[in-house]
């Protein structure tokens, strides 16, 4: 008799949660899911470097609830790869009054994959090598880091940070140099993060092969010919994953919320 009574839907409190890179691909359905999550009166601050796109999403969100929710969606277009992308949204965040807030959620999931036509003896540039890892680990960190500043430790108020992770921080990929250090570099970011704030609950989570733009620049310029033929077999056998699919993983990883803090959780391994 007990297991037809219907258990309490579970939720991620009145939060104010950020997400990076969401005005499409993974992000833009991080967004989506996230937000039936949310209690009443939270705040979706969605960042971007497109402002159609995010648009978009804002408008697709809207015509979703109906009005019946009310979930407060902000769109920040900023260019994380310079400062002043970082700042402008840090401030969006900090114009929300954190002594409303029970949660604040932020999802570290902007990143490009760089030039994967070309293998690590070709980086002589260090100028092209800072413009990629900017983007990729500068700003990630910078960005926490005001964020937190921005919502101290306070009773009452839940602190989470997720990083977007990959195979790639913890595997070598021929031709991806500059991806596998950038998500290297990440993991080992928010590791230290969680050491360093036991109360910040930290996750890095690997998506597994999503079926995204970013696959398929991946299967098409890869130097690699070995790694650019496996993610075609992937693709011709449907062997790649929604972003539905891997996103629902992550959604239950943060309701539960019984993961060791820094750790990197793939989405083969759940």
């Amino acid at each position: 008799m007990e297991d037809l009574i219907s258990q309490e839907p579970r939720d991620l409190g009145r939060a104010l949660c950020i997400i990076t890179g969401a005005s499409k691909g993974y992000g833009r359905t991080l967004a989506l899911q996230l937000s039936c999550l949310l209690k009443a009166r939270s705040v979706l601050l969605l960042v971007a470097r497109t402002a159609e796109q995010l648009n978009e999403l804002k408008e697709d969100l809207v015509s979703l609830y109906g009005g019946q929710k009310k979930l407060e969606l902000r769109c920040v277009q900023a260019d994380l790869e310079e400062a002043e992308g970082v700042d402008k949204t840090v401030q969006a965040a900090r114009e929300t009054s954190s002594t409303e807030m029970d949660h604040l959620l932020l999802i570290n999931n902007a990143a490009s994959l760089g030039d994967v036509s070309r293998f690590a003896q070709s980086f002589t540039d260090p100028a092209e090598v800072n413009r990629y890892l900017s983007l990729n680990v500068s700003s990630a960190l910078s960005l926490t880091a005001g964020v937190l500043q921005a919502f101290p430790r306070r009773l009452g108020l839940r602190r989470t940070v997720v990083n977007i992770s990959s195979l790639c921080a913890l595997k070598p990929f021929p031709s991806w140099v500059l991806y596998c250090t950038g998500k290297a570099a990440r993991d080992m970011m928010f590791r230290v993060l969680a050491e360093e704030e036991p109360d910040v609950r930290v996750l890095s989570y690997a998506p597994g092969p999503l079926d995204t733009d970013m696959q398929l620049q991946a299967r098409r310029s890869s130097a690699d010919l070995d790694l650019r033929r496996s993610f075609s077999d992937m693709f011709s056998e449907r062997r790649l994953l929604s972003c539905q699919e891997s996103g629902a993983k992550l959604m239950k990883l943060l309701l539960d919320d019984d993961y060791p803090s820094g750790a990197h959780l793939d989405f083969y391994e759940l």
